[in-house]
């Protein structure tokens, strides 16, 4: 075998020193720069979708506060409409009790109603709200758009811990 011939070794060790230095000036100058900008930008992607998902989860807790502060006003408007028709009861209590009781029995079931509806309604926006921000960041983050009832049932599971 000609690579074991003592009288060629000085030259094999040339090639071999030219080799690793090409290679060498090769890998220096073009690929690791290649790959060092590749994961420059990786990392900054995986960056900006951090950013992102915080922001849109920052958003739906003002959302949902803003929710329990609706909830809390139309609670207080109901209170106040049910003691609005107690004293305007009392005082046609005397000539008008029967009628009064009807009336007053009708007004607080439309109020539940209204307040049930209103509450229904705010929870649906809340919930759709949640289910496009919650598909939204997880598209971004893992680049994969889940399905729609895995991103239902993730957001219907969260509101229900939250109960």
């Amino acid at each position: 075998m000609p690579q074991f011939d003592i009288s060629t070794f000085p030259t094999q060790l040339i090639w071999l020193g030219i080799a690793f230095v090409l290679l060498y000036v090769l890998m220096a100058r073009v690929a690791l720069p290649r790959i060092g900008q590749v994961l420059e930008e990786r990392q900054q992607k995986i960056d900006d979708n951090l950013d992102s998902a915080e922001q849109l989860r920052a958003e739906t807790e003002a959302d949902a506060q803003a929710y329990e502060a609706a909830l809390v006003q139309a609670r207080e408007q109901a209170r106040g409409a049910i003691q609005d028709a107690a004293r305007a009861a009392a005082d046609e209590a005397s000539r008008r009790q029967e009628e009064l009781g009807r009336e007053i029995a009708e007004q607080i079931k439309a109020a539940e109603e209204n307040i049930a509806a209103a509450k229904q309604d705010a929870v649906s926006g809340i919930r759709e709200a949640a289910v496009d921000a919650a598909a939204g960041a997880t598209e971004r983050l893992i680049g994969v758009k889940p399905s729609d009832a895995a991103v239902v049932a993730a957001v219907d599971k969260a509101l229900e811990a939250r109960k």
